[in-house]
Order: structure tokens, then C-alpha cells, then sequence
């Protein structure tokens, strides 16, 4: 896709505003907790500090794209049925990470997920959920891999 945007636009802005992919959240925009995260070129990025100029020629995906035919990415599936979903105003981002991470290495310890998921602030759930879940999603994921 190619969008013709100024080049000094913030990607968060985009986005939300420019695509309507409202699932980017904005919380700080200082970059401090991690609300805005996409992958760009399959790694983290915050949103709120980039501008549309450093996309061009980019892989980007938001959590609308991570989703495939309908079905929810593991990460997604563990995020919702082990309770690490309260308001979800954090949860695109966490999960975002949480893909990153997993991509990076699919069999982390609670203490590298912990770290992987640092940047990025929930004021709802305390951590534990989420922490549990990207260690399922991370069995889910080795299991499919291994099919």
C-alpha cells in the first residue's frame, strides 16, 4: 500500500486518524509506555516518535494485521482466554511485542518475557496474565511450527 502523507506526520497520527486503524493506541506520546507499538519490518517501534517519512519502503503491521482468515493469532487466542485482556488499551502493544519476542525466540524465560515487555505499560492486570500468556502462546506457536 503507498500513502501519500507529509512527511513530518507522526505514524501514530497515520494511522489512527489517516486509516482509521484505531487499535494503535496513544497514551504518553513520549515513547514511555508502549500503547503505540507496531513492527516495522517485524521488529518494535513506538509510533508516537516516528514519522511517516521513515516508513517508506517498510514492512509495517498493526494488531489489525496480525490476525490471519479470520482466525486470532496464538498470541491473541493466549492474551484472551487466559485473562491478560482487561481494559485493552495496553493489549495491542503487549501483543505486538509478544510477537516480536516470540519471533526473535520462540522458548523465552519469564524473565526475557518480562524484559521483552518492559516498554510497555498496563495499569489493569499486574502482569502475571500476560506473562502466562505469551508463555502459552509461545507452546502453541513451537507446536504448530513442529506440524
Amino acid at each position: 500500500m503507498e500513502i501519500d502523507a507529509p512527511t513530518d506526520r507522526r505514524v501514530v497520527d497515520l494511522l489512527r486518524e489517516d486509516l482509521l486503524l484505531t487499535g494503535t493506541k496513544e497514551s504518553c506520546g513520549a515513547g514511555d509506555c508502549g500503547a503505540c507499538t507496531i513492527l516495522v519490518d517485524g521488529e518494535t517501534r513506538l509510533s508516537c516518535l516516528m514519522l511517516a517519512a521513515q516508513l517508506e519502503g517498510r514492512d509495517i503491521l498493526t494488531i489489525e494485521g496480525l490476525s490471519r482468515d479470520g482466525a486470532l493469532h496464538p498470541v491473541q487466542n493466549a492474551f484472551v482466554e487466559h485473562g491478560a485482556v482487561q481494559c485493552g488499551f495496553c493489549t495491542p502493544g503487549m501483543a505486538l511485542a509478544s510477537v516480536d519476542l516470540l519471533n526473535r525466540n520462540p522458548d523465552p524465560t519469564r524473565e526475557e518475557i518480562r524484559d521483552a515487555l518492559a516498554g510497555n505499560l498496563c495499569r489493569c492486570t499486574g502482569y502475571q496474565k500476560i506473562v502466562d500468556s505469551v508463555e502459552i502462546a509461545a507452546v502453541a506457536l513451537r507446536s504448530k511450527a513442529g506440524s
